[in-house]
């Protein structure tokens, strides 16, 4: 997902202002920094003035339309002759260099505000294109992506049922059975690539909304990972909770997610015969989940890489769309926590999810 700069979410705020408000602040800033002038200027002069009101006329062109940058041109040359030419509270200009000065002003503040605006339009369109740049570039990768990943278990369902239906009195039950299983294992996929589709898009949409409710942590872990070993997985799941872990308040749906794309995760990046373990802990109302493997690890230089969104490791051959850990990310932040990935000194990858919640104890009671 996008991380906008300062700059980003000031221009996001105010193109959501009208322009009649956007002239309203554009008199209102004209009229402080006069204010400020009337102080400075017996120190610095009615001519270092004119600069200074010159500089609030860039300022306004960065931000504002061009009616409320125009207008503010106009008012900070009338405020200049009115209140700092001598004679002050006329619009008289006694000395031919002070006319020619007000003159020069009044152009180059309204030239200024024009390019300033201008150049403001024409990165924005360069902005513009090069988002669709990128969208159009992304939306390749997807399908790209999504042409081999829904191809392959489309194929094995497809094939498998083929089999049943035309083979079925030469099939054994054995083979009959293999071939169902085939064909939930590949339905499953397809699922999970249609589930990281549609999270996604909840995600681009900002439409989530949290569904809090208790949660009993050691359930949910060994549910989540009877899932991922329905995939028929070859590496080895190891649950970690401790017996006396409280219940959570917190999204069960969501946070289920986003374990199961980290299990998923470590099952495609890790050798057959590893070990993978997933872990809860609670520490001071904050509900942490650890899942760490055994494997090969991350690139050091892509760690900061691998949560955004399509993007795969360099250098391998496993496929996969590249959504999975951007929409664990994306969950996280939703649900006010936070995941980060780490190599283990000894070898893997370690991701830990911190999450706030609630906690109680109840469920330890029922035990007393």
């Amino acid at each position: 997902m996008t991380r906008c700069s300062g700059y980003s979410m000031v221009k996001l705020f105010i193109n959501t202002i009208s322009q009649q408000r956007q002239c309203l602040y554009s008199i209102v800033t004209v009229a402080l920094v006069s204010l400020f002038c009337a102080f400075v200027s017996p120190y610095i002069g009615y001519h270092v003035v004119a600069f200074i009101l010159l500089l609030t006329v860039s300022f306004i062109a960065m931000l504002f339309d061009i009616v409320p940058v125009l207008l503010t041109a106009l008012l900070s040359a009338v405020v200049w002759d009115f209140f700092f030419i001598p004679p002050y509270f006329t619009f008289i200009v006694s000395s031919a260099e002070d006319a020619i000065f007000l003159m020069m002003y009044f152009v180059v503040a309204l030239t200024s505000a024009a390019l300033t605006y201008k150049i403001r339009q024409v990165q924005k369109v360069a902005r513009q294109k090069e988002e669709r740049i990128n969208t159009i570039r992304l939306y390749n990768t997807l399908l790209n992506s999504l042409s081999h990943e829904l191809r392959t278990p489309i194929a094995t369902i497809i094939a498998a049922t083929d089999n049943l239906q035309h083979s079925n009195a030469r099939l054994t039950d054995t083979h009959r059975s293999d071939l169902v299983s085939e064909i939930a294992i590949a339905s499953m996929k397809l699922n999970q690539h249609v589930e990281n589709l549609l999270n996604m898009s909840r995600l681009e949409s900002g439409f989530i909304q949290l569904k809090y409710d208790w949660c009993d942590m050691s359930e949910l872990l060994y549910d989540t990972v009877r899932k991922i070993e329905e995939n028929k997985v070859s590496q080895k799941i190891l649950v970690q909770v401790a017996a006396d872990m409280p219940l959570a308040r917190t999204d069960k749906g969501m946070l289920e997610q986003v374990l199961y794309n980290l299990l998923s995760n470590a099952t495609l990046y890790t050798p057959a015969s590893s070990t993978i373990s997933i872990s809860a802990a609670a520490v001071d109302n904050v509900l942490e989940l650890v899942v760490e493997d055994n494997g090969p690890g991350f690139p050091p230089q892509e760690i900061d890489m691998v949560f955004e969104k399509f993007y795969r490791l360099r250098n391998t051959a496993t496929g996969g769309t590249g959504l999975g850990l951007s929409i664990v990310r994306g969950f996280a932040e939703a649900m006010d926590g936070t995941v980060t990935l780490q190599n283990r000194v000894e070898g893997g990858a370690r991701f830990t999810v911190k999450l706030p919640a609630e906690m109680s104890y109840l469920k330890n009671l029922k035990h007393e």
